[in-house]
């Protein structure tokens, strides 16, 4: 019984992320639907040290803005998070910010470029946010 209730909990949180839908009937003229993708990338690495500015711009240049190159934003932001071990871990991170105009076909792109972080920076994961929003120029 007490397994039954986290599982339930969990199906309903989950059957919420289901494949966003784009507000279609809130975007006004010039402004269309999008998505908008946040990656939270942790720079301390395993063992000591962080991922340092040079290794985070060659990242950029080559796996990030490949795939995205019609724009995006880079923020530095401070990351907190609870690694495997239990023990809480705050280091400098990087955000990116990207917003598609072609939901679903842009997950395998970002897919990759979250892959590609954790085994070149031997990371255990990528935080990845999804959000539904009008957008334009």
């Amino acid at each position: 019984m007490r397994l039954i209730a986290p599982l339930a909990a969990a199906a309903a949180i989950l059957a919420g992320c289901a494949s966003p839908e784009p507000p279609s009937a809130v975007c006004r003229d010039p402004l269309k639907p999008a998505l908008a993708v946040e990656l939270f990338f942790g720079r301390a690495l395993p063992g000591g040290g962080e991922v340092s500015d040079a290794d985070w711009n060659a990242f950029l240049a080559s796996e990030v803005s490949p795939r995205f190159p019609d724009g995006l934003s880079v923020l530095d932001v401070a990351g907190q998070y609870r690694g495997r071990d239990g023990k809480i871990v705050r280091e400098r991170s990087k955000q990116v910010v990207v917003v598609v105009f072609d939901a679903p076909a842009h997950a395998p792109r970002v897919d990759a470029i979250a892959a590609a972080y954790r085994s070149r920076f031997r990371q255990e994961s990528v935080f990845r946010v999804e959000r539904p929003v009008c957008a334009g120029l």
